[in-house]
């Protein structure tokens, strides 16, 4: 007899897709916004430099709107589901509930903005930004707030993992092969990792808040951690976690401030690779902790039934 499987793995590639989609829409909302934030009309930027800059968030715009679209595409593949389990049609669904309405309003924006922002027409990222963002938050609308644990975790993550992989893609490694800017790569890219560093500061405190309450939420009690399937696959989530907090720890006092030079913004692009290849790990496991049942919480006492006469004492 064929033992049974603890999760299923097609649920856990769809989980691992919405990872990767809200990690490359959430990415380009924050490189627009903290790493390129203020520098295409910036009066101190030369007309080259500006176009760089430009062309760095096309790129970013359009690897989010790949992101959005995939997001969109889960959302209308999990409508109709929800809307059985209502008994309502799609249409009804998203018409009389206001969470449902409102995440697909989210999903549209996100892509409309994206759209428009791949275009070069900067009132895209604010349109993006509402979209991408307000996506996460949809369970407030409704008073919900503590189902607000896990998307906040979520966006928080894809703020730092999400920019950083933006960063190094649609940054670093283009203007590194971009040739009008001949000796100015170096600054343009310490400016681009300069305006990055708060906002990963930032994200990974809020990715550790929200992933400890999370953690306690599912496990219940300590020795949930290394006695049930769950928790030792939160301890490998943690150990990859750790080691990225660990190289991000390194870029940030050790990297950064040497930017300035090609050759320094090479060994930041090399030192980012390695911490992205270990987030990319985290995600994999992520993909799968998500569909494995987490620890029941446990019951109260066991005592006789009511009614039952009391157990005799000792003798006298």
């Amino acid at each position: 007899m064929q033992a049974e499987s603890l999760i299923e793995w097609s649920d856990a590639a769809f989980e691992l897709v919405g990872i990767l989609a809200a990690f490359l829409a959430t990415g380009a909302i924050g490189f627009r916004y903290a790493a390129l934030r203020g520098r295409m009309a910036s009066a101190d930027a030369t007309e080259t430099e500006r176009l760089v800059f430009a062309d760095a968030a096309q790129r970013a715009a359009a690897l989010g709107l790949i992101g959005a679209l995939a997001r969109g595409w889960l959302l209308a593949r999990s409508l109709p589901q929800a809307a059985a389990r209502a008994h309502l049609t799609v249409g009804q669904l998203v018409t009389t509930d206001v969470q449902s309405g409102a995440r697909v309003v989210f999903a549209l924006a996100a892509i409309v903005g994206l759209l428009v922002a791949a275009a070069r027409r900067r009132i895209g990222w604010p349109i993006a930004a509402v979209g991408v963002l307000g996506g996460f938050l949809t369970s407030a609308l409704i008073g919900q707030f503590s189902r607000l644990v896990n998307p906040m975790h979520e966006m928080a993550a894809g703020l730092w993992i999400g920019t950083l992989f933006m960063v190094l893609v649609a940054g670093i490694s283009a203007v590194l092969r971009d040739e009008p800017v001949g000796e100015r790569r170096g600054v343009i890219i310490a400016d681009m990792v300069n305006g990055f560093s708060p906002l990963a500061l930032a994200s990974g405190a809020l990715v550790v808040l929200f992933g400890v309450w999370t953690a306690w939420r599912h496990l219940h009690t300590l020795d949930a951690l290394w006695t049930t399937p769950y928790g030792l696959t939160l301890c490998l989530k943690l150990v990859l976690v750790a080691l990225v907090f660990t190289l991000g720890a390194w870029n940030w006092r050790r990297q950064r401030p040497t930017l300035g030079s090609e050759p320094a913004a090479v060994a930041i692009r090399r030192s980012s690779r390695a911490e992205l290849t270990v987030a990319a790990l985290v995600v994999l496991v992520t993909s799968v902790l998500l569909v494995i049942p987490a620890p029941r919480p446990p019951g109260p006492t066991a005592g006789p039934p009511p009614g039952a006469a009391a157990p005799a004492g000792p003798p006298p």
